[in-house]
């Protein structure tokens, strides 16, 4: 796994060489800023909370003579407003800068805000995944990695698996189609490990790769 600083001169879109002629390019793609803003930056729970604080805030304030509700509503309204706007503004400039790109040979992430730097992630160093559903066919397609070395999760977010911060696992995050691509990840996995075999739930296809279902309905180990 290779990090590599900066896309300035990339030799194509995401990929920081050219790829040797035997390897293709099977799928690119980047996460949708909405889906990231709102399942990655929790958007949609920040609201509900800020309209729970405002209306509990409202309901005290009201039994007070001598306070006015609106102006202290409208001003945590306004507060509220401004940190929702900076997550979003986050959540579109993380997306901007995002390229995934799945070749036969690996996975190679275009990835960071303030220093941009590419993983490149071989598919032989790849023993586990996971693919989230999220609305609409788009979701998260997660990596588990061989082996004791590690990319940091602070260096990896917010294209990480949540809650897996002693063992990060890079994710494709909020791509479109998720079945589409974790189909061509799993061929492409298959062929660079003839040797592995192949669980669907608990039902043995072919002996390091699963695929079950739920929360991540696809996992492999």
């Amino acid at each position: 796994m290779n990090p590599y600083h900066e896309h300035e001169f990339e030799a194509a879109p995401g990929l920081p060489e050219s790829l040797p002629v035997n390897e293709r390019v099977l799928w690119q793609g980047a996460p949708s800023a909405y889906l990231l803003a709102v399942y990655a930056l929790h958007t949609r729970k920040l609201l509900m909370y800020f309209g729970l604080m405002m209306a509990l805030q409202a309901v005290y304030l009201s039994g007070e003579s001598d306070i006015s509700v609106w102006p202290s509503v409208a001003l945590s309204a306004s507060l509220a407003g401004v940190c929702l706007l900076l997550l979003a503004g986050v959540a579109w400039y993380a997306a901007r800068n995002t390229l995934y790109t799945l070749t036969n040979r690996r996975v190679v992430m275009r990835i960071g805000m303030v220093l941009t730097i590419t993983l490149n992630i071989p598919l032989k160093q790849i023993d586990s995944a996971g693919v989230r559903r999220l609305q609409n066919g788009a979701g998260d397609l997660s990596l588990g990695l061989k082996g004791p070395r590690r990319v940091g999760w602070l260096h990896l977010w917010p294209h990480a698996k949540a809650w897996t911060l002693r063992h990060p696992q890079p994710a494709l995050r909020c791509v479109a189609d998720v079945q589409q691509l974790a189909g061509l990840f799993m061929q492409a996995w298959t062929a660079e490990n003839p040797q592995a075999c192949i669980q669907r739930g608990d039902v043995v296809v072919q002996s390091d790769l699963t695929i079950g279902h739920g929360q991540w309905p696809v996992q492999m180990s």
